[in-house]
């Protein structure tokens, strides 16, 4: 078998904890990612893991080795962007995540337009409103939008985006407008809720300043647009990015509250792990949707801002 496949897969094992979690990341069965350890093993004649009936660690031996084979797969990463960027066209599979309304409105429907010109690159396209971590999960582009502090990770901003808090017309007129950000502590409210997410704070500005208001609510969800679904059914009032709930405030099945004191906005970004050369595919992919994003964004809030919400702000 190739030693460097086994030494990927022995990265993603170390990495992930488990053979049937690194499998499925390499797209083999946790039997073959098994043998492939053995294999290695037997190459290395050490034993690089302590095995239990619930996961695997690495030995004293297998973190060694493990941070040796992460110099070898960098420098043959590095060696590949940079014959690639001589003059070979950008190639591979790319790893991508993205949150689920961005991907579902924008991203999603760019990629067969962005494999069209790259036909020799390969898109796995993973859709959550989870914040994740690239390196333990192997993902090499994020575009995230939220509101992005330091990070150890290269970002390139496209654009800042409003956002808006909206209800139906029903929800309403049955439960009284908010009318200072106070009084949203008295109204059901829609949380994205998942592991280590902060929106059940939700920022507002205000003449003083910003303030956070920690809001409750009856439903939670760790998808975006099953809050957006509850808040077309009445169900409560929801943050959420001015874009993805453009054609709904156009419309009037959502009305916008409190547009004097809006929440704060948040950057769309694309992310990517710092490298001295950045890879082919990885560029043509960021330049790609750097550009897509701007456009789309662009014709979808077309005549719309927080400012023109004020005067069809629900009163």
């Amino acid at each position: 078998m190739s030693l460097l496949e086994n030494i990927r897969v022995f990265v993603r094992v170390v990495e992930l904890g488990s053979l049937s979690a690194a499998g499925r990341h390499m797209r083999v069965s946790p039997a073959v990612a098994s043998h492939r350890m053995k294999e290695l093993e037997k190459h290395v004649g050490v034993r690089l893991f302590n095995r239990t009936t619930r996961q695997l660690s690495p030995t004293e031996h297998g973190r060694l080795f493990y941070e040796g084979c992460l110099e070898v797969l960098h420098a043959l990463e590095q060696a590949e962007a940079t014959v690639a960027a001589v003059g070979g066209r950008p190639r591979g599979a790319i790893r991508v995540t993205v949150p689920l309304g961005l991907g579902r409105r924008v991203i999603g429907p760019a990629i067969p337009d962005f494999c069209a010109l790259y036909p020799e690159i390969e898109v796995r396209l993973r859709l959550s409103d989870y914040v994740i971590d690239l390196a333990r999960e192997g993902v090499e582009v994020a575009i995230r939008l939220a509101v992005l502090g330091d990070s150890s990770l290269t970002m390139r901003k496209i654009c800042d985006c409003e956002r808006v808090l909206c209800a139906a017309p029903g929800y309403l007129e049955a439960q009284g407008i908010p009318r200072t950000p106070e009084e949203l502590l008295k109204h059901r409210c829609l949380l994205l809720r998942y592991p280590g997410s902060t929106q059940f704070r939700w920022p507002l500005q205000t003449k003083d300043g910003p303030a956070k208001l920690s809001i409750s609510g009856p439903f939670e969800s760790d998808d975006g647009d099953i809050l957006t679904d509850w808040a077309l059914a009445g169900q409560g009032i929801v943050m959420k990015p001015l874009f993805e709930v453009a054609e709904h405030l156009r419309s009037g099945a959502l009305l916008p509250v409190l547009t004097e004191t809006p929440p704060e906005p948040v950057s769309l970004a694309i992310l990517y792990p710092h490298r001295r050369l950045l890879a082919p595919k990885i560029k043509a992919f960021a330049d790609f949707m750097h550009e897509r994003c701007l456009d789309d964004l662009g014709k979808t809030l077309q005549g719309l801002s927080l400012a023109e919400l004020q005067d069809t702000a629900a009163l």
